[in-house]
């Protein structure tokens, strides 16, 4: 079918049209999932992310039988940091900063095991991954092209964190004229009470950033599209 709903979204029942649906998997990366990681170095605790890998693993092979897009992004800087302000960099007082040498490599650097995505997650062929700098997927990045040239107009938006890299990319996505649906139990926060507001500012006002809805009733609704082959994309 050309179209499917979520009916039990919030604020309103949410479309998804097939063919110019994607779904945006952000930032599940070891460096922020994995005891002994840049998360918990923080002195956070992992299990609260780690919770979102398995309705997101099922939500992705929903996508992925039905022809529905999956684009990864993942958080992290060039060796030199030159892509890196200081303002990030020294932000806080962590035990340990972007670029320093961690359990899983230099921290949030690319091409270190700790900057790659989660075992249970790993894209397959052909899915495209963006490398972000920053805490939302638009800044720069080529995912505008890239979700320009397969006509994509919908985001079904999952990973981590809820009320940082996950809200900034879907105000951003917002802003250029993209419909975004926020699945409530494949987004995830270190902190409960950040989670829960994150999601209901996302709905809040009629809707003012996007939708939400849990991920049974998400792949539900993908299940009701025909099957076909899924969008090959070069990765970024």
């Amino acid at each position: 079918m050309n179209e499917s709903y979520v009916s039990d979204a919030s604020p309103t029942p949410f479309t998804i049209p097939a063919g110019k649906t994607a779904l945006l998997v952000i930032d599940m990366q070891r460096d922020f999932l994995l005891p002994g990681g840049f998360g918990e170095s923080l002195g956070n605790d992992v299990d609260m992310l780690r919770n979102v890998i398995e309705p997101l693993a099922a939500l992705i092979a929903a996508a992925r039988e039905h022809g529905v897009p999956v684009i990864h992004t993942r958080e992290g800087h060039l060796p030199d940091l030159s892509d890196c302000p200081p303002a990030k960099l020294n932000r806080g007082k962590p035990s340990q900063r972007i670029g320093d040498p961690g359990a899983f490599g230099r921290i949030l650097v690319r091409g270190e095991y700790g900057h790659d995505i989660v075992d249970e997650l790993a894209p397959i062929d052909g899915e495209t991954v963006i490398d972000k700098p920053g805490k939302g997927a638009f800044y720069a990045t080529d995912l505008v092209e890239v979700l320009e040239m397969a006509g994509i107009t919908t985001l079904l938006v999952t990973g981590v964190t809820t009320e940082v890299c996950v809200h900034t990319t879907v105000r951003e996505a917002n802003d250029r004229g993209y419909e975004c649906l926020v699945v409530s139990d494949c987004v995830g926060s270190y902190f409960p009470e950040f989670q829960r507001v994150g999601l209901d500012m996302i709905a809040a006002q009629g809707g003012i950033f996007g939708w939400t809805s849990p991920s049974d009733e998400v792949i539900a609704a993908i299940g009701e599209l025909a099957p076909s082959p899924a969008l090959h994309t070069n990765r970024i």
